[in-house]
């Protein structure tokens, strides 16, 4: 990686604010952006404007991109957006064909920086050593399925079930401040509250992690995200480079002490032996916890966000997902189907080739763009509908498919799940504040999810 992703930290604990510093949206068009164009409708009729008008970080688009989707699935299913110089994929079948075809379709861009990083900000990551090395999500290397493995074995079917209890536990724990917020202030924010901390609490009890913060790593991780996923400016890539130098230097440590169990991730992850028959070396190794820290606490935090205000603002399923055995696991799926947190990944060709009609050259870098793939019409009926329970409910590409399926998908599921019917069991009363329309939504290249879930509950009569 050489740059970062979109999501700005702000303090933890910090009443009515993210952690990602986003404010709430403007009600100007465009406000606040430094590049000056608004949102543009994706129906104009003008001949050029999947060249023109798509822009993957507007606030139109984060906030609505549906119409775009479809769009470009009906009209461009291989588009080049010349913004990133990207091939938007967004057919099912084309998505699905490049998964599971890793040899034509590499991984290898899968998490290079989409805005390239000043020299300031580079030279603040090499004076921390920042410098990681293909591990698991863009690995097409020889170690990938061993590295996999040891993932894979701390999130097995026998973990996860373990992972319910603990999940519980601290929900309720967590439940136990907003309860307290309700009833003090009237109002929480089931973001900052509750689902941007619960995930990175259970990962770090899962996998063993001692002597540090639930909410430094979690400042990490969207640091990372949003310096290799966004497009901030120079000022913030700063701020942004000097939270990723402290997380690497971090996982650096942890990995170098030899002292760790043989059965904690980072002991198992230490001790693995690469196809060379020697010992993983450290680089793999932090770029193998950069990765699973990532992804088992922020993306999962978006998944139970998007899950949490989805269910508040769909009649029926908050009092559902509390008393119907079932509920709660079908509503998750059908959030991963049609609103997942990751919402694309990258690819790039190995040599030219052709896809969905169109001729791509060699080296041809793709967007795979995976919300929209959950709502292709051809796969999925009433595609714009929230169906829990569908009957091919489970078909959606949110985890990927095939050699980088994500190793965590069942854990992710369970945690959103466990999340929902106990938040809704808890709080029954609970309803999305008046305000919860205008609040702001992360967009980064391939992640997005509400970055606040304000809530109210009904004003007691005595």
């Amino acid at each position: 990686m050489t740059s970062a992703p979109d999501v700005a930290v702000s303090p933890a604990g910090t009443a009515d604010t993210c952690p990602y510093g986003h404010a709430a949206p403007s009600p100007v068009p465009g406000a606040g952006r430094q590049d000056p164009p608004g949102p543009l409708d994706p129906f104009d009729e003008g001949p050029d404007l999947l060249a023109g008008g798509l822009d993957l970080f507007d606030e139109g688009f984060v906030r609505d991109p549906y119409p775009w989707l479809d769009r470009l699935r009906s009209e461009a299913p291989v588009h080049r957006d010349p913004a990133t110089g990207l091939w938007l994929v967004s057919r099912y079948e084309d998505i699905r064909r490049v998964l599971l075809d890793p040899v034509a379709f590499r991984p290898d861009n899968a998490q290079q920086a989409i805005t390239p990083l000043g020299v300031p900000a580079l030279r603040l990551l090499a004076r921390a050593g920042f410098r990681l090395g293909p591990a698991l999500a863009d690995n097409a290397t020889d170690s990938h399925p061993g590295l996999r493995r040891v993932v894979t074995r701390f999130f097995n079917a026998r973990r996860v079930a373990a992972a319910v209890p603990v999940t519980g536990r601290i929900a309720d724990e967590l439940l136990t401040t907003v309860r307290t917020e309700l009833d003090t202030t009237g109002h929480s924010d089931l973001f900052r509250s509750y689902a941007h901390t619960l995930p990175c609490r259970v990962m770090m009890e899962l996998l063993g992690i001692q002597g540090l913060d639930a909410a430094t790593l979690a400042r990490w991780s969207d640091a990372s995200l949003e310096l290799f996923w966004g497009r901030p400016s120079p000022d913030r890539q700063l701020e942004l480079a000097a939270l990723v130098a402290e997380f690497h230097e971090w996982l650096t440590r942890l990995v170098g002490d030899r002292t760790a169990p043989a059965d904690s991730f980072v002991g198992a992850l230490t001790r693995h032996r690469l196809p060379d028959g020697k010992p993983t070396d450290p680089r793999t190794a932090v770029s193998a916890c950069f990765f699973v820290f990532i992804a088992g606490q922020s993306t999962t935090g978006q998944l139970i966000s998007t899950v949490l205000r989805r269910a508040l603002a769909e009649p029926g399923v908050w009092r559902q997902s509390a008393h119907e055995e079932g509920a709660a696991e079908k509503w998750v799926e059908e959030v991963l189907r049609r609103e997942p947190p990751v919402t694309s990944w990258r690819r790039v060709t190995a040599h030219p080739l052709e896809l969905g009609g169109v001729e791509l050259p060699a080296g041809a870098e793709l967007l795979l763009m995976l919300m929209g793939s959950g709502s292709d019409p051809g796969v999925f009926g009433d595609a714009g509908q929230m169906l829990p329970g569908r009957a091919n409910s489970r078909h959606h590409l949110a985890f990927g498919l095939g050699r980088h399926r994500c190793p965590g998908a069942s854990l992710a599921r369970t945690e959103a799940a466990v999340a929902l019917r106990t938040a809704a069991r808890r709080l029954p009363a609970l309803r999305l504040s008046p305000d919860a329309a205008q609040a702001p939504t992360l967009g980064l290249l391939s992640f997005r999810a509400p970055l606040r879930v304000p809530v109210e509950e009904p004003r007691r009569t005595s």
